[in-house]
């Protein structure tokens, strides 16, 4: 199971831009490097990342090989609600990881 590391404030104003920084520990593997016995590895990377505020989508990315091993994403988003963020990460060999983080939103 990958370990994910996500960093954005427990609570914000309403209307106000939030950074939420995501990073999950995977090997990232290409599928192009060779082993120790000659022979390729299997590829192995992450291929999808998205992130849910209360059910609506605010983010989505595409990965690629070359994504560097435990990849890292920022972004922004508009605190608009009290609720929850979920975060997925999907990948090859059946890889799935979800996280779920609260943010309560204040009157402006």
């Amino acid at each position: 199971m990958a370990r994910a590391l996500i960093h954005m404030p427990a609570s914000a104003k309403r209307g106000e831009i939030i950074e939420i920084r995501a990073l999950i520990g995977h090997p990232m593997e290409t599928g192009y490097r060779v082993g120790a016995d000659g022979k390729l590895l299997a590829r192995d990377i992450i291929r999808k990342f998205a992130c849910r505020y209360n059910g609506e989508q605010v983010f989505r990315a595409e990965l690629h090989q070359a994504i560097s091993a435990n990849p890292y994403i920022a972004f922004f988003t508009v605190a608009t609600d009290s609720g929850t963020l979920e975060f997925t990460w999907d990948g090859d060999n059946g890889f799935a990881h979800t996280e779920k983080m609260t943010l309560t939103v204040n009157a402006p």
